[in-house]
């Protein structure tokens, strides 16, 4: 049996790679979960103009967005953005604090992805590192602080 299959990228997979990338996969993850989810097709010699449209598309996107996150990162980069959850006597919360959480704690300096936001698990009250991957080659880094509502 094939130790890999080739398959080229519809949409971004994170820790993968980009949308119109040809990435080398375990036959069972292209089978079982890229190619049924819709985020990769079979890789196969005619798929060549398929892939250099797709990337075409995705560089005169970064193009216009690379502005964009800039800015973004400007306006992120070493903030701190405060979340108030309920939390038991000993300090733990009750849950945990999603990357959607955080997303929308960013709203006020800048629209983020919440998939794109590579954080600890957070359980506790503090101040927790983080990044967003705003664009390719470009993330800021800022911090979530976790306090008691």
């Amino acid at each position: 049996m094939a130790k890999e299959t080739k398959v080229i990228l519809t949409d971004t997979v994170t820790d993968l790679g980009h949308k119109g990338d040809v990435v080398a996969v375990k036959p069972g993850y292209a089978r079982n979960f890229l190619i049924p989810q819709g985020l990769a097709f079979a890789w196969s010699k005619g798929a060549a103009a398929q892939i250099e449209s797709l990337q075409r598309a995705r560089r005169a996107k970064s193009m216009a967005t690379r502005e964009d996150a800039v800015a973004a990162k400007t306006a992120i980069d070493g903030q701190t953005v405060e979340i108030a959850a309920k939390v038991s006597d000993s300090g733990k919360l009750f849950g945990g604090i999603s990357n959607d959480a955080i997303a929308q704690a960013l709203r006020p300096l800048a629209d983020v992805d919440p998939r794109a936001i590579s954080v600890e698990t957070i359980k506790t009250t503090g101040e927790f590192p983080a990044t967003v991957a705003l664009h390719p080659e470009i993330s800021a880094a800022f911090t979530v602080k976790v306090v008691a509502e």
